[in-house]
């Protein structure tokens, strides 16, 4: 797809549209290449929302001291997992980058340096779920690194920061899980769907409610959320993208949850579309 068949398709973008914001749940690097309700549900959501001029992902799995941005031509794709089958180490998503992109993106943050990174690429939090959104590799696609030396209100304020970028046909998208504890995982109800531990349960209903209420304040300061919630997020990685995308949620935006799930007794696949 050529420059101007891009701007053809993002057309609807002008007169002051913005572009949603996502948080993905991105659960097991299969959903890569398995054709299932969650990889199913991010392939027509592709075709719901304006094809953007370029994707920015926040994964749980670029953890830095420091906040860097992707800025490479062509970003290689980084398999980041071991004990998987062959199929899936050879999956190569060759989405360009945007090095102009880039540093629109390090200019639209004022609180914090933003370092130019050429040699990430492209992590399975990113290109597990982008691959089956864009399949023909035709959309520049970027991360954005997550500073794990910083607290919470850090992450969800640095996300209010990269606003002008939806106006400008960028795709933001969070990509971790709400509930993540993989010491817990019920191996024996793998392929149970839907089968979640009590607390886990108990946790998609929280974070689901205080979602649909706009409680921010408590979804940054989860810890105060009790022991339901330090056994759902025993480390942040994967729950920090989701705070990126509640700070990018405007006055009159509706939070809409889809993939609200659990998988294998201590992980959730709820997705939020913010628009």
């Amino acid at each position: 797809m050529n420059l101007n068949e891009l701007n053809a398709k993002t057309s609807s973008l002008k007169n002051g549209n913005k572009m949603p914001v996502l948080f993905i749940g991105h659960g097991s690097p299969m959903n890569g290449i398995e054709d299932n309700a969650f990889s199913e549900s991010w392939v027509a959501l592709a075709k719901e929302i304006p094809l953007p001029k370029a994707v920015l992902c926040v994964s749980a799995h670029w953890l830095t001291q420091g906040t860097a941005v992707t800025a490479m031509e062509k970003p290689e794709t980084i398999h980041d997992f071991g004990g998987f089958p062959k199929e899936l180490f050879d999956v190569r998503y060759p989405a360009p980058g945007s090095p102009a992109m880039a540093e629109e993106t390090r200019r639209a943050v004022k609180s914090a340096p933003v370092a130019l990174d050429h040699e990430w690429g492209l992590d399975h939090g990113a290109w597990t779920v982008i691959r089956r959104m864009y399949p023909d590799a035709d959309v520049p696609v970027l991360q954005l690194s997550i500073d794990y030396h910083k607290p919470p209100q850090y992450h969800y304020n640095l996300g209010k920061e990269l606003a002008s970028l939806r106006e400008k046909g960028v795709l933001i998208l969070g990509s971790g899980n709400m509930v993540h504890n993989l010491r817990m995982i019920a191996f024996d109800r793998i392929n149970d769907p839907e089968f979640g531990f009590d607390w886990a349960l108990e946790m998609k209903a929280v974070f689901a409610k205080l979602i649909h209420e706009r409680n921010h304040k408590a979804l940054i300061d989860y810890p105060g959320l009790g022991a339901a919630a330090k056994l759902a997020i025993p480390t942040p990685d994967h729950y920090y993208p989701l705070l990126y995308a509640l700070g990018l949620q405007e006055k009159g935006e509706t939070a809409t949850l889809f993939n609200d799930k659990a998988v294998a007794g201590s992980l959730t696949m709820t997705s939020v579309k913010i628009a």
